[in-house]
């Protein structure tokens, strides 16, 4: 982070010595470190020595997000660049290499569970009929208890 954005940035943070407790590390290298998590993707844990130890640099993150900090930093910075003219709300950006999807958003079939075929995706079975409904019959069969009837008939008539 160059001079100008420190400039920038510093009066929108809070106060670097806290009310209480060991003072805080200097805001701008948490800072830069906390940028720098955000730019590589790397775990908390790769943060380098230089941004002070991970866990300071996460717990810094992690109190000034539930403090709101960044959301009041976002707004003041949008309301300076538009002041300025330099905010064109009309143009917006995604960048799409740093969404993580799960394996199977991408099409990657399902594992075999104990030998059986792979799992099917909601959106194949919604269009396919239940697998517990079986195909429809012309002729119904007779149920067990009808062919069973009519063989203790048979028998009990040839006793006579």
């Amino acid at each position: 982070m160059d001079e100008r954005q420190w400039g920038r940035l510093r009066p929108l943070l809070p106060p670097q010595r806290p009310h209480v407790g060991r003072p805080a590390l200097d805001h701008r290298t948490m800072l830069n470190g906390i940028l720098w998590v955000l730019r590589t993707g790397s775990p908390w844990r790769d943060v380098p020595e230089r941004y002070g130890h991970w866990t300071s640099v996460y717990s810094r993150f992690k109190r000034w997000t539930r403090a709101g900090v960044w959301e009041r930093v976002l707004q003041q910075l949008q309301a300076e660049a538009q002041a300025d003219g330099e905010f064109d709300w009309t143009l917006h950006h995604m960048d799409g290499s740093v969404i993580r999807a799960h394996q199977h958003a991408a099409g990657a079939r399902g594992t075999p569970q104990k030998g059986g075929p792979p799992k099917r995706s909601g959106a194949v079975r919604a269009g396919s009929q239940p697998s517990s409904a079986s195909a429809p019959r012309d002729v119904a069969a007779p149920s067990p208890s009808a062919s069973y009837r009519a063989s203790a008939t048979s028998h009990s008539s040839s006793r006579c």
